[in-house]
């Protein structure tokens, strides 16, 4: 998320950079767990079945599909043979199926997040004030980001991939800004592989002897050689013409920052490198001829609300996007300094909207758009999520034939019960203690509410040790209370 905003002063000297070793060990200490978040139990002979079952039936639950042509279901069963939905509806009968009763339980499609500096997972909570200037430029992307190995890029992706997914987040676009050698690369596309996360890989740019973007060749060749598997990819440009022309060298998607100035965009346009599928983060403060070219080519577009609130990026571009027929995807960014679940997302968008319409309702304007409903954001976070990160034919929707990414969600509790609405409760209530369930390519990835198949001391030790050397590195001070 490099940015060049400026005018802002630094808002607290215990962020600012000195020589703090004894310190960070001090606070690291005291954030050592204690014990690991509890994991399924080995002998959980549901788990079994379903990790060994080639098809599963979820039973009788609350079934939005996201998919107009399908429909939704008061009640119904979902069938998965292979990986894939085979089947949506009532009453369901199959043979040798595991079976997972969801009573009481909303299925949804897994929330695909078109923005995520993963690598920068142990940062989370580092600058709780910050803004993007000077803090976030200063701070991570010319001080910490350039502290880190190989091997810290591995443990800071590997817990954001951890924590998405626990978070309901099936699929992710990793702006990866941390290449600042092939091993660098490397690690983040392996962290993606061991998380079991969908993802597309976004190669971006490093510091140094950097060989952005004409590694992409490698990268394709060593990773993507087979479109048959979780991870795609595409390229993090710049808004330059000869980095973007290296995505269509290899007939991948470019994602690119646009905001504050327009003027770079305008010129990918008319240069003609751009294509449809392109994604264009942010898009605060464009013009109208920077919309316009967005939309001439098919491009999409993803938005972070919380945190261009937070950070000051500017108004988050939800109705510029809406007033044009664009539908945006939404993206957390990062999380230094706000969270990264697609609830506080959707809830964030509703609430913005919402409040501008009203407000120009009450100042007496008339003819105005449509107010966004629980409906419309869900679909921002699933259908418009696949599309913009380019894998829409494989997920997004609860669609037969897709891939089944899907979460089941829990309404048994109070602070969701009793169950008046389906999608408000998703998109308004929720938050990520409800999710009970979630299958990515039809394999169960957490389950009862716990992740399965994790290591999590050793993924939580891999952060933490890594967390420590970069701010060593860096002279950042972590204040555990401050």
């Amino acid at each position: 998320m490099r940015d060049t905003t400026t005018g802002h002063t630094a808002i607290t000297s215990r962020r600012r950079l000195l020589k703090a070793g004894a310190a960070i060990s001090v606070a690291a200490a005291a954030m050592h767990p204690a014990a690991a978040p509890a994991q399924p139990a080995q002998g959980d002979p549901d788990l079994a079945r379903l990790q060994g079952a080639r098809r599963v039936l979820i039973k009788g639950g609350i079934v939005l599909t996201l998919d107009r042509s399908v429909g939704d279901f008061a009640k119904a069963d979902v069938l998965i043979e292979d990986g894939k939905i085979r089947e949506i509806r009532p009453d369901i009968a199959a043979a040798e199926a595991a079976v997972v009763e969801a009573g009481n339980r909303i299925l949804v499609p897994g929330f695909v997040d078109t923005h995520s500096h993963s690598y920068q997972g142990l940062l989370r909570s580092s600058l709780p004030n910050g803004l993007v200037d000077p803090d976030y430029n200063r701070d991570v992307q010319n001080n910490l980001t350039m502290h880190y190995t190989p091997a810290d890029v591995y443990a800071g992706v590997l817990t954001t991939a951890l924590s998405f997914i626990d978070n309901g987040t099936t699929a992710i676009i990793d702006l990866s800004q941390i290449s600042h050698t092939p091993e660098h690369s490397d690690a983040a596309i392996r962290a993606l592989q061991d998380s079991g996360i969908r993802a597309v890989y976004g190669y971006s740019r490093g510091a140094g002897a950097a060989q952005w973007p004409q590694d992409i060749g490698r990268i394709q060749r060593s990773y993507f050689s087979s479109k048959d598997q979780l991870l795609t990819l595409a390229l993090g440009a710049s808004l330059d013409a000869k980095v973007v022309a290296a995505a269509r060298e290899v007939g991948v998607p470019a994602v690119m920052h646009f905001r504050v100035n327009a003027d770079p965009g305008l010129a990918l346009g008319r240069a003609g490198v751009l294509r449809e599928g392109d994604l264009f983060i942010h898009c605060t403060h464009l013009n109208d001829a920077a919309w316009d070219m967005i939309k001439g080519i098919g491009g999409r577009i993803s938005i972070s609300p919380p945190l261009e609130m937070a950070m000051a990026h500017g108004m988050p571009a939800v109705q510029d996007a809406l007033d044009r027929g664009i539908c945006p995807s939404l993206s957390s960014d990062h999380g230094t300094t706000v969270g990264q679940d697609m609830f506080s997302l959707m809830r964030t968008t509703f609430d913005l909207q919402r409040l501008r319409i009203l407000q120009r309702k009450r100042n007496g304007e008339q003819n105005l758009p449509p107010l966004l409903t629980p409906r419309d954001t869900l679909e921002f976070a699933t259908v418009q999520g696949a599309r913009c990160a380019n894998i829409d034919g494989k997920v997004g929707s609860l669609t037969p034939g897709k891939e089944a990414d899907l979460l089941v969600l829990r309404t048994d509790r109070f602070d969701v019960w009793p169950l008046n609405n389906a999608p408000s409760v998703v998109a308004n209530m929720m938050n990520p203690s409800h999710v009970d369930a979630v299958f990515i390519a039809g394999k169960v990835k957490k389950w009862r509410g716990s992740l399965v198949g994790v290591d999590t001391a050793r993924a939580m030790r891999l952060a933490q040790e890594a967390r420590e050397a970069v701010m060593r590195r860096g002279n950042f001070q972590v204040n555990l209370v401050g």
